[in-house]
């Protein structure tokens, strides 16, 4: 309901959004700092139009220099879109490779250099990790949902993947998780009343701190972090302080 809202709302502006996406795709020599801004403003005209609020939260946790991974838990179709309006630094994704074939994500994918997954092909799924572990070692930035699909219990992170932190340790970059709270509301919930989805970037993990762990400690770990900042929000949330 809320997608088709967002389409009305925007009805005049959405062939002139397609065509700035579907150009920066195209390009042969990509200008990822260049297309990320374009889409990102997209992604605001689009929140907008759908009444969604995008309430970010330790901005300052996202490291200085380029080559890192962002960790979040996944609830679903939306959760890429808080990070792009929300993220000041271009980044891209690893997205499953049915996502990947829908209309306007497959040209932002181009766009924005991200990379779709076979899940069920192991040869594809290691080249993909070893193509963002080279990616990040020279100075981009990826988005990897650990969870590996969206999770079905709402604010509730399932299980984190050791294989998805397998690019970080070969790359030796910093891992920032990211929680997200309420990203499954705007295209779960049959309404378009104005709501606002939380995301708080935690304080990055370096690689001196998770190099001697295997990456189902990884995992639980940054699983660990994300579930308790996101119960810690919410206690807060419901504190009589807080009202």
């Amino acid at each position: 309901m809320r997608i088709a809202y967002i389409l009305i709302r925007l009805f005049l502006k959405t062939p002139y959004y397609f065509f700035r996406i579907w150009w920066c795709s195209i390009k042969k020599k990509k200008d990822y700092n260049h297309n990320y801004e374009v889409i990102k403003k997209v992604t605001k005209g689009a929140n907008r139009a759908g009444n969604i609020t995008i309430e970010s939260h330790g901005l300052e946790n996202i490291p200085k220099e380029n080559g890192f991974i962002f960790f979040p838990n996944h609830q679903g179709l939306f959760d890429v879109l808080t990070l792009l309006e929300s993220c000041p630094v271009p980044f891209a994704f690893v997205i499953k490779k049915e996502a990947s074939k829908v209309i306007l994500l497959k040209q932002i994918i181009k766009a924005l250099g991200s990379i779709p997954i076979d899940r069920d092909d192991i040869k594809q799924s290691m080249q993909v990790i070893n193509q963002v572990a080279e990616e990040v070692k020279k100075g981009r930035n990826f988005l990897i949902f650990p969870e590996g699909t969206r999770s079905r219990e709402g604010n509730k992170p399932g299980e984190f993947k050791g294989g998805s932190f397998k690019s970080a340790t070969k790359a030796k970059c910093p891992i920032v998780p990211c929680a997200l709270i309420d990203a499954f509301k705007p295209f779960d919930e049959k309404s378009v009343k104005p709501l606002t989805v939380k995301l708080i970037y935690l304080e990055p993990i370096y690689y001196d701190e998770y190099k001697d762990m295997k990456t189902t400690e990884i995992a639980t770990m940054v699983r660990e972090r994300i579930v308790a900042a996101i119960d810690k929000y919410q206690t807060e949330a419901q504190s009589p302080a807080s009202e």
